[in-house]
């Protein structure tokens, strides 16, 4: 007995020479930690708070833009060529000026037609030095513009359609990520509840296991038993002290990784509390897929494929042509030597400018980008089908696995209460001498299996039914969608 308490002092010396603080976690808690101070949380949220901002980066490039450009100052020194009228021929000259501009221009995208409208005003100054010097101010003050490509292609339409959808697409993520921790965090807590199970059966069974030799050895003195059944024991008790100290070694790993994942100190001594029987719930598949149809930021992104797969065969289609543009604008204009005349009488100013590019001859380049975004588009819907049936078979899988599930929790619970209580039974008529110790060792083990079984199930009910959460994006425990009650506060 007291190699055995030296085990187990061994055994919760080494747990508590890495432990400082002691916790004691439910699953919801460890879930609600996972979700609130994870480095893995902590990832998903700077992933919602990017494509937020790429969303308010859209939602800004709709409204008008004010830009002031600027050349405050630039001074040129230097020789040109420049042609002498009376000598009829071309010579060089020094020269030296000094120049300064300014644009105040407000800027507003139109998304029906692709074009952008434009209202600015403008100033100017320059000064000649040398041997006949003279100061010159130029200003618009207002003009009025508006400028498009001609070729029908319209890349505020199609970012209308795609940049909402992306940021749904994010919302429903960020979700998504949430509740795949909360799968991580299941995973973690359980496995800590398995070695903390197998731990404290370790223990139990050593303890046991030491109390059933010295009972053989005093049996033995009656010749109640054999030689080879006190061996038997004695094997027994050093096989018992070897399970002690590997359960002991599982448990302190498996703490140290959801210390780890909680964000946690590492050497915080966590002890789990197992839930109890959950309570009865049986998921209809075909609501499981309308809500993932609905909510899974999956389906989204396969529809902003396809949207993006579109757009670029629409672009190329209608550049495969030609390109041409149009920039138009009316104002005034006036310049003087001096400021204060410069606003003065100012002139009409008009400006209609169209350009054009048409392909000659460019060997099938246009018409080669043409047909490989038409390609590429057959392609991304072929996938995206391949993907919406995929998803859907994982639905469906995880919830008939859910729905199975609850009725194996519960068999598992009656087989750990009917092998514990077995045990107890031929533990005692062993120690009485009516049972024998190959029964004894095969009732130990079936307890053990029917603790590992029960802790199992519980594992995998409660993964599926996170699993089912982040596929689906709805409670149906609470019959609520994850997604309608998103709430970001930035």
């Amino acid at each position: 007995m007291k190699k055995i308490s030296l085990i187990l002092l061994l055994g919760l010396g080494t747990l508590s020479a890495f432990s400082q603080q002691r916790i004691t976690l439910d699953l919801q808690q460890t879930i609600a930690m996972a979700n609130d101070s994870s480095l893995e949380a902590f990832r998903t949220k700077n992933m919602y708070l990017s494509g937020y901002w790429e969303y308010r980066t859209f939602k800004a490039n709709r409204l008008p833009s004010l830009t002031l450009n600027m050349t405050p100052a630039q001074y040129n020194r230097d020789i040109t060529k420049r042609y002498d009228s009376e000598q009829d021929l071309d010579i060089y000259r020094s020269q030296q000026s000094f120049y300064a501009y300014g644009n105040l221009a407000i800027r507003q995208n139109f998304d029906l037609t692709g074009g952008t409208f434009y209202l600015d005003t403008e100033l100017g100054f320059m000064r000649s030095f040398g041997s006949n010097p003279y100061t010159q101010f130029t200003s618009v003050p207002v003009r009025l513009g508006y400028s498009q490509s001609l070729v029908g292609y319209n890349a505020f339409r199609w970012e209308r359609r795609i940049e909402p959808l992306k940021y749904e697409k994010i919302k429903k993520e960020y979700i998504y990520n949430a509740e795949q921790v909360s799968e991580q965090a299941t995973n973690y807590f359980f496995t800590l509840a398995m070695a903390q199970a197998e731990y404290d059966l370790a223990k139990e069974n050593a303890i046991s296991t030491d109390t059933l030799y010295r009972i053989g050895m005093q049996r033995l003195k009656i010749a109640s038993i054999s030689r080879a059944d006190l061996l038997t024991l004695k094997l027994d008790v050093v096989n018992a002290r070897n399970t002690l100290q590997n359960a002991a070694s599982s448990l302190k790993r498996a703490m140290f990784s959801l210390a780890s994942f909680l964000n946690l100190e590492k050497n915080t001594e966590i002890k789990v509390s197992l839930p109890g029987r959950p309570q009865s719930l049986i998921i209809p598949v075909d609501e499981a897929l309308m809500a993932a149809k609905n909510n899974n930021p999956d389906f989204l992104e396969l529809r902003q494929n396809i949207l993006e797969a579109e757009q670029r065969v629409d672009k190329t289609k209608k550049e495969s042509r030609f390109n041409a543009g149009i920039n138009a604008s009316i104002g005034f204009n006036q310049v003087s030597e001096k400021f204060n005349q410069a606003y003065r009488h100012p002139m009409q100013q008009e400006m209609v400018s169209v350009s054009v590019s048409v392909p000659l001859i460019d060997w099938g380049v246009r018409k080669g980008k043409y047909n490989m975004a038409k390609n590429n588009l057959n392609i991304v819907k072929t996938s995206a089908r391949q993907s919406e049936i995929s998803i859907e078979e994982e639905v469906i899988m995880t919830v008939s696995d859910f729905n199975v599930q609850q009725g194996l929790v519960a068999s598992a619970e009656e087989a750990l209460d009917l092998s514990i209580l077995a045990y107890n039974e031929t533990r005692q008529r062993f120690i009485i001498g009516k049972a024998d110790i190959n029964s004894l060792t095969l009732s130990l083990n079936r307890q053990q299996e029917a603790q590992r079984n029960y802790i199992s199930a519980l594992k995998n009910y409660w993964l599926n039914y996170y699993k089912i959460r982040k596929l689906t994006l709805h409670d149906f425990a609470s019959g609520f969608s994850l997604s309608e009650k998103f709430d970001y506060d930035l």
